[in-house]
């Protein structure tokens, strides 16, 4: 494969199933080679692993190495990157997309879900940025991008353990991209317009009531990120991007 991308390296997390799987194919499409990294590497009562997407970008003429990788634990995120770098030759493009859901109202949220939304999503997104950093750097620039959800933004349906870890992976990154814009690194978040009905948010039945007209195909998340893969720090950066209205600006 051959396109925009050609001659980098991108690290996905969370990239067994769903978004990240979906990522993950669409920026080898794009010519990357990526790694696509997470814990999963047999099959679940949630379908998909990390062998599964790797093969699938092989067989349709990508690059893809499974890389097993919890990203709560600092370890196994320090050798997965290592990993990477050593066999793919360094890494451009960091996807965070590891990520847990838990919608239930405060008042009934047991500790250990909101810990674990933290653990996963906001704690995780830290772990993958920080081991991919010096590496972005060595190759003279990148693209870092995590991904959130428009949840954020949604005050009038409440509070959850999700938008809340989500929201703080935004201020993570916006903050980020001032740091590393004398690097030439561009770092952004990107999230679903609407809502797409991953294995994992089938698993947990958050989309038994989503109207049709409300739910994106996970293949539009995939080509808005190798829109975002191709920035630098000279060009978008610093930014919270919708996917389907990324996309409209680039047409």
């Amino acid at each position: 494969m051959s396109g925009p991308l050609d001659g980098q390296v991108a690290f996905v997390a969370g990239a067994s199933r769903g978004i990240g799987a979906a990522i993950a194919t669409a920026l080898a499409s794009a010519g990357a080679a990526v790694a696509v990294a997470a814990r999963t590497e047999t099959e679940t009562r949630v379908p998909g692993t990390i062998h599964t997407v790797a093969d699938g970008i092989n067989r349709g003429g990508g690059v893809a190495l499974p890389v097993v990788c919890d990203v709560t634990d600092e370890g196994s995120v320090t050798a997965a990157v290592d990993d990477v770098v050593r066999e793919l030759g360094g890494i451009d493009i960091v996807v965070a997309n590891a990520g847990v859901l838990w919608l239930g109202p405060v008042e009934t949220t047991p500790v250990k879900r909101w810990q674990l939304c933290l653990d996963v999503n906001l704690t995780g997104t830290f772990l993958a940025t920080k081991a991919a950093i010096p590496h972005l750097r060595a190759r003279g620039g990148g693209s870092l991008i995590a991904v959130t959800t428009s949840g954020v933004g949604m005050l009038d349906r409440g509070s959850n353990a999700y938008w809340v870890s989500k929201a703080a992976v935004e201020r993570l990154y916006l903050g980020l991209a001032q740091d590393l814009r004398a690097d030439d690194i561009a770092v952004n978040c990107l999230s679903p317009s609407r809502v797409v009905l991953t294995e994992g948010w089938q698993a947990a039945g958050g989309g038994r009531e989503i109207p049709p007209d409300m739910v994106e195909p996970p293949e539009t998340m995939g080509a808005a990120a190798v829109q975002l893969a191709t920035q630098r720090a000279d060009g978008i950066t610093g930014t919270v991007q919708r996917s389907e209205q990324l996309l409209a600006q680039v047409i």
